[in-house]
């Protein structure tokens, strides 16, 4: 009887004290989102204060404010768009990246790393059309289940996914 009072009164001991040394004290809440947005070849923004960063998640398109809960997500092909101001005054910046993911840290930080992304009003819309039109081509002439068809379908879903971010319908 003796032990099973011992155990239960160090474990809680034990616990109580690694409850104490996880929690820290409250800061002052962050008023601005620090990015850090990077492709292989390019830091665009590193450490820079934004309002509001909204991605297009894999699981749906989602804003990120200063303070927000940690979060990792998978980026899918789409829209980026990086709000300086609270006010709404200006237009947001916008990029187009084909995936990637994000990560938002406690301390109002959000990294997002991407292996492609381009400026929407860098866009061709003509070279996309064009682009999706030979991945269609490719994905009909493979084979069914074969490495070029499945090439030729992340083609076709990217360029898709570009227009409509420039205002194209391709189907």
């Amino acid at each position: 009887m003796l032990s099973r009072t011992t155990s239960s009164t160090t474990f809680r001991l034990v616990f109580n004290k690694s409850v104490r040394l996880l929690s820290t004290e409250a800061s002052a809440p962050a008023s601005m989102v620090n990015l850090n947005f990077s492709l292989p070849h390019e830091t665009i923004y590193k450490n820079t204060p934004v309002h509001s960063v909204i991605l297009p998640g894999s699981e749906g398109e989602y804003g990120i404010t200063a303070n927000h809960v940690p979060y990792v997500a998978q980026l899918k092909p789409g829209v980026v768009q990086i709000i300086h101001a609270a006010e709404g005054g200006g237009e947001a910046e916008k990029y187009f990246v084909c995936g990637g993911y994000a990560l938002t840290h406690p301390n109002s930080t959000t990294d997002v790393v991407c292996p492609e992304g381009v400026k929407l009003d860098e866009i061709d819309s003509a070279a996309v059309s064009a682009h999706y039109e030979k991945a269609k081509s490719a994905f009909g002439a493979a084979a069914a289940g074969s490495v070029e068809q499945a090439e030729a379908q992340i083609d076709m879903e990217v360029n898709r996914a570009m227009g409509l971010a420039i205002g194209l319908n391709l189907s």
